[in-house]
């Protein structure tokens, strides 16, 4: 990964100086700045595009030799000196991978090592080149690199497992197609016009590889293989790839503006799962959760496991940091635990933060799947539910956080307990928060209720259940109806709200027993923020029908003994 970053920088400068050339002195000339941006909008245009667009007496010749030239004198001088790159680079690229590996290595390995890396004989290809002209400007230019590289190389890992097997694995069949994003920035009217070069992998198209234990079958160590292939897709993921950027100083200066920088926090509600595979031969799966944004350790978080359930309830909450809203994702992998063996993967899934409303509190069930990239497997592997919600820093007073300490208290208040403490307000961490209060949830309606009785409708009524008191509340049973009407209110005393859940079951009352039709499970996230809201609810594990409820929230924050 370092030897691809430093060879696209390579050979990206010598495109890169005309163009940021032009920048840098546009100021100097009405007519320089023209060219600049005709040659930044040519630029992304190929031949084709460009003979459609003018006719060849009255196509510039300079543009349709830059089309032709710019690809080709990069691969062409690539092919030439890769022999020696090969040589030249293996060694740095071990040195600098393999603690990259080490840290993303699973608990399930002791070790991870290269025995044996050479890059082969085929080089890499750059298959196109263009200017991003929204992130270009006075201050720096963006360029963007496609490359191709179907590789041959030699690479071996000596693998080390925790009960002491050390197995050679060799890597093969390497197929990479990414962009590399290229930042040069600052402009600077010095040579060569910029103070420092930022590169990331933008977009990942395609990471193909094959594993292969050396005289031997890796599948005949379960787990082994999937570990390490997650391993090697997780460094890359995170290492290099966007929002995540590296940066090479080309003259001195204070460039620490070009670093990464958290831009708000994300508050996830890892509520349930449900008609998840079971992967027991005899019970049912074990499921435990692992949630992350960027899958360094440190960075991610795993659930507690449910033992024997396939339709698990963790309402465990997790607050992870955003780098880039606009590009980073929340993905939930769930497994089951196996105990001393490697956990089995059951599914995951993917939810953008793009797709978030700041400040506001995003329910969603995602269906799980075996792989986010390639999804040709159409197997049923169950859904997960969440509950998100993005706070940007800077933006307290706009935006409420229930789990921020002090979200409820005015100004006077925080004023006043800052001195009783004699300390800064926000002192308490969120895991010491209580909130109390009461809930007061009105009953109204359902909808569409399913048939389940043979003769007739339904005698349907509802149950509510506070999960951690197990307070529980039933509604009068009405007959012979699908849309059942109550309109009656309940009030729950709740003692811990950001880590109680209301649980609202609908059954169908008959004379020699009851049927369950469906029911309802939510966090108090959302009451907590705004107060008091009324909304329509589907019903889980039924075929059809929808519940009305309306809630209202009467808070007291109150802290816990340190």
């Amino acid at each position: 990964m370092s030897f691809l970053s430093g060879m696209i920088i390579g050979f990206a400068i010598g495109v890169a100086l005309i163009i940021v050339f032009a920048r840098a002195t546009s100021s100097r000339s009405i007519r320089r700045s023209d060219l600049a941006k005709t040659v930044a909008a040519f630029a992304r245009l190929t031949v084709q595009d460009s003979r459609k667009l003018l006719p060849n007496e009255f196509c510039p010749p300079w543009v349709v030799f830059v089309q032709r030239q710019k690809l080709t004198w990069l691969n062409s001088h690539l092919h030439k000196i890769w022999p020696y790159v090969n040589e030249a680079a293996s060694e740095l690229i071990k040195n600098n991978v393999e603690p990259v590996l080490e840290q993303y290595r699973p608990a399930i390995l002791s070790s991870l090592k290269f025995s044996k890396l050479t890059l082969g004989t085929v080089a890499p290809q750059f298959t196109g080149v263009s200017i991003v002209e929204e992130e270009s400007n006075e201050k720096g230019v963006t360029m963007e690199l496609e490359m191709q590289w179907d590789g041959n190389p030699n690479l071996v890992l000596d693998v080390k497992t925790r009960v002491g097997v050390v197995l050679p694995i060799q890597v093969k069949n390497i197929g990479f197609t990414g962009v590399f994003r290229l930042i040069f920035k600052p402009l600077v009217d010095e040579f060569p016009c910029f103070g420092a070069v930022c590169y990331s992998l933008r977009e990942k198209k395609k990471l193909d590889f094959k594993l292969k234990v050396v005289g031997g079958d890796i599948s005949s160590i379960p787990g082994i293989s999937d570990a390490i292939e997650e391993t090697i897709r997780d460094a890359v993921e995170d290492s290099i790839s966007w929002p995540v950027r590296k940066i090479v100083p080309i003259l001195p200066g204070d460039y620490s503006d070009l670093e990464l920088k958290p831009v708000g926090t994300l508050e996830v509600k890892l509520v349930q799962a449900k008609n998840l595979t079971n992967k027991d031969l005899v019970g049912k799966s074990d499921p435990y959760a692992v949630l992350f944004i960027r899958p360094l350790r440190e960075k991610t978080k795993t659930s507690k496991t449910i033992n024997n359930q396939l339709n698990p309830i963790w309402n465990e909450h997790y607050e992870f940091i955003v780098d880039d809203v606009s590009t980073q994702h929340l993905t939930v992998r769930i497994f089951d635990d196996e105990g001393i063996q490697a956990s089995e993967f059951i599914g995951c899934a993917q939810v953008a933060l793009r797709d978030l409303e700041p400040g506001k509190v995003k329910v969603v069930w995602l269906k799980l799947v075996k792989d986010l990239e390639i999804q040709r497997d159409t197997k049923d592997r169950g859904q997960v539910h969440l509950e998100l919600l993005y706070c940007p820093f800077g933006a307290a007073n706009t935006f409420k956080n229930p789990f921020n300490p002090d979200f409820a208290l005015t100004s006077l208040e925080k004023a006043l307990k800052s001195e009783a403490n004699g300390t800064e307000p926000g002192h308490k961490k969120k895991k010491d928060v209580i909130v109390r209060g009461v809930l007061s949830v009105t009953v109204i309606s359902a909808e569409g209720l399913p048939q389940v009785d043979l003769i007739g409708k339904a005698d349907p009524y509802v149950v509510l259940i506070m999960k951690k008191s197990e307070t529980k509340f039933k509604t009068r049973v009405l007959t012979e109806t699908l849309n059942p009407v109550w309109n009656q209110t309940f009030d729950f005393v709740v003692e811990d709200a950001l880590h109680d859940m209301l649980i609202i079951e609908v059954w169908d009352h008959d004379t020699f027993g009851k049927d369950k039709l469906g029911r309802v499970i939510m966090t108090l996230t959302r009451a907590i923020l705004e107060g008091e809201f009324q909304d329509s609810f589907p019903l889980e594990d039924a075929k059809s029908g929808r519940l009305n409820l309306h809630l209202k929230w009467t808070l007291q924050p109150i802290y816990r003994d340190s």
